[in-house]
């Protein structure tokens, strides 16, 4: 059992986004993204094995920490854009009971139609330029009654006065992505802060290697997000982290957690 698990572990800090994130040199972003993985696994928990798909599922670090919890689905498919890390997560992880990875494509076919008894999508909403058509697609793999759960980052309110500064240390200290944060404005900024539920700035749009257009982080608003997800989805709770009880006001990520609504 421990030989099992270690190399569970093993398999999770050799992943691309673990080494970056969970395993940070950073300890705030270390710290951050470990406890939002806490609330993933407490959040879908309930869904020991069910049926999962993971929309985006980066280089499979979810999935396969849920093992380790004992909290597995029955079948946990996770959906990435990327081929190779749609290959990289078949080496590393291929092996967990139930567990198959799939390019995003993949997801079309009819097999996946209302096919899951909870869909995930965590940090990547933010970086989708069509959103109605992302949540349409979610809403689409959801079986009748299904629950989607996303999470988002904050970058909005006082979190991204401090998520920025922390961002510009770690990228003077080579650490991650970070070097390459985006830059507000004084007027970008002020917008942010104080921003409502309206998108409050135009979002920079970006092409990478895989063709399809994604924007970065800047900008992002969590709660017109939030106003998108209940046109498809009955949003049943709202949860921050790393600190639940300080809400998403003072917050890092939020989280939806939502039931397919019947047409």
């Amino acid at each position: 059992m421990g030989d099992a698990r270690e190399k569970v572990l093993t398999a999770v800090r050799d992943g691309h986004y673990a080494a970056k994130q969970i395993y940070s040199r950073d300890r705030l972003v270390a710290f951050s993204h470990q406890r939002r993985f806490r609330t993933a696994i407490e959040l879908l928990r309930p869904f020991r094995g069910k049926r999962m798909v993971d929309y985006g599922c980066g280089d499979g670090t979810l999935i396969a920490l849920l093992h380790d919890a004992g909290a597995a689905p029955l079948v946990a498919v996770g959906a990435d854009l990327d081929d190779r890390q749609v290959l990289d997560c078949r080496a590393r992880l291929g092996q967990l009971p139930g567990v198959r990875f799939e390019r995003i494509d993949d997801l079309e076919r009819p097999e996946h139609d209302s096919a899951y008894d909870v869909v995930v999508c965590t940090e990547v909403l933010e970086h989708v330029v069509d959103v109605d058509a992302m949540i349409d697609r979610l809403y689409r793999l959801a079986g009748t009654g299904g629950t989607l759960v996303v999470s988002v980052p904050v970058e909005t309110g006082l979190p991204l006065v401090l998520k920025q500064a922390v961002r510009r240390v770690a990228g003077w200290r080579g650490i991650g992505d970070y070097k390459w944060t985006s830059v507000y404005s004084w007027r970008e900024l002020a917008a942010s802060v104080i921003a409502g539920r309206e998108p409050h700035m135009p979002r920079p749009i970006y092409h990478g290697g895989t063709g399809v257009p994604y924007h970065d982080h800047k900008g992002f608003n969590w709660k017109a997000l939030a106003d998108r997800i209940a046109t498809r989805f009955t949003i049943d709770a709202v949860r921050a982290s790393p600190f639940a009880r300080l809400g998403p006001s003072i917050a890092t990520q939020v989280w939806f957690v939502a039931r397919k609504k019947t047409v």
